[in-house]
């Protein structure tokens, strides 16, 4: 038995089930009608019924009663395959276009004049939903090769090096180079891996938020004092403006991601004997940081892209990073409910600016 058999005695059961349900109540209606119809007449006018007359009522009866059920019964059918079939049968098409991966598949309103538009809020939630996984396939796809891009990159370089030192008589001047090479390449690996664990468990909601309350002007400090070789080494000229007691309610492991990826990102950007400089003010209900670098800048374009995961603007520095930094900033500042922003000018430097609701005078009062 073939599928399009099976699919034609559904609907002729279906069809027959309907029937006999108008039919049914059809049959109820007309016959209470008439009872109560003949026994008012009888009861008024006297009027006496014999078996002739009753036996023609009846079958004249039966018949309005299957003309009126078979009226009904294809009305109801003609009703139900342009208000329910048809949608329906849209929106199977539609979802098995999905389940096959074509993610571009949408499906257009009915806008019927007899339905509660029911249909339609389904159509408009699926096409937000098909829109919704059609920008998440395409940021995977983008994930996986800027991952498999960032992960061959380190290998390759690892690769070769570790080749130039199975070489005869190397000297070891040039052992120590490649050794150094090959340990600078895998700790850009472990890096790699490490953030993308970080972003994978910060925007599956993994990681919670543990609010406490604390002297941001002192975190800052305590961040920056872990960069001071980096600055040393290029001779950077380093400004610090913390206003004090300036006290926060957030969790400090997490905004301790985002002052070391904004310190690392500048002073990176930042040529040698340039000036970087951090400020922490309180305005009105927020904590205000000011992370500032005399680097290359960023161009308008970038700036749109700045925050998304492998994007780097600057490709003269991607070896010192992978793109991940940003994106784990702004995922960090979304969740403790902050904000932040960048102002740059190409040849002259950037500055982002995080803002994080204060923590109540009160609070302030009794932590100090």
């Amino acid at each position: 038995m073939t599928v399009e058999t099976t699919s034609r005695k559904k609907r002729a059961l279906a069809a027959l089930r309907s029937y006999a349900v108008f039919f049914l109540l059809i049959a109820f209606i007309i016959s209470c009608c008439m009872l109560l119809f003949l026994h008012t007449i009888q009861a008024s006018l006297g009027i006496v019924f014999t078996e002739d007359g009753i036996r023609t009522a009846a079958i004249l009866t039966m018949g309005n009663v299957l003309f009126l059920s078979l009226l009904c019964t294809v009305i109801d059918a003609v009703r139900r395959r342009f208000t329910v079939e048809r949608p329906v049968r849209r929106i199977v098409e539609g979802a098995e276009k999905i389940m096959r991966g074509d993610f571009s598949a949408r499906i257009k309103p009915f806008h019927s004049i007899d339905s509660d538009a029911g249909f339609d809020v389904i159509i408009d939630c699926f096409n937000r939903m098909a829109a919704e996984l059609s920008g998440v396939e395409t940021l995977r796809c983008d994930f996986i090769a800027s991952v498999s891009h960032e992960l061959k990159t380190p290998l390759s370089v690892m690769q070769n090096y570790a080749t130039l030192l199975k070489t005869p008589d190397l000297s070891e001047a040039r052992r120590v180079e490649y050794a150094e090479a090959i340990a600078g390449q895998s700790r850009r690996l472990a890096d790699l891996i490490t953030n993308i664990l970080k972003l994978n468990r910060l925007e599956n909601q993994q990681i919670y938020p543990t609010a406490a309350r604390y002297d941001l002007g002192e975190q800052l400090a305590e961040c920056l004092l872990g960069f001071e070789d980096t600055w040393e080494k290029k001779n950077i000229d380093i400004e610090t403006d913390l206003a004090e007691g300036v006290f926060v309610e957030s969790d400090g492991e997490l905004l301790s991601l985002v002052w070391n990826n904004l310190f690392s990102n500048a002073l990176k950007f930042t040529e040698p004997g340039g000036r970087f400089s951090v400020a922490l003010e309180a305005a009105g209900d927020f904590a205000v940081v000011h992370v500032r670098d005399t680097g290359c800048g960023i161009s308008p374009e970038t700036g749109r892209h700045i925050f998304e995961k492998f994007y780097q603007g600057d490709t003269s520095h991607a070896s010192q990073g992978n793109g991940l930094g940003l994106a784990l900033v702004k995922r960090v500042i979304d969740i403790v409910g902050g904000e932040i922003s960048v102002q740059s000018e190409v040849g002259k430097g950037s500055t982002f600016t995080v803002k994080i609701r204060r923590a109540s005078d009160g609070d302030v009062q009794e932590d100090s």
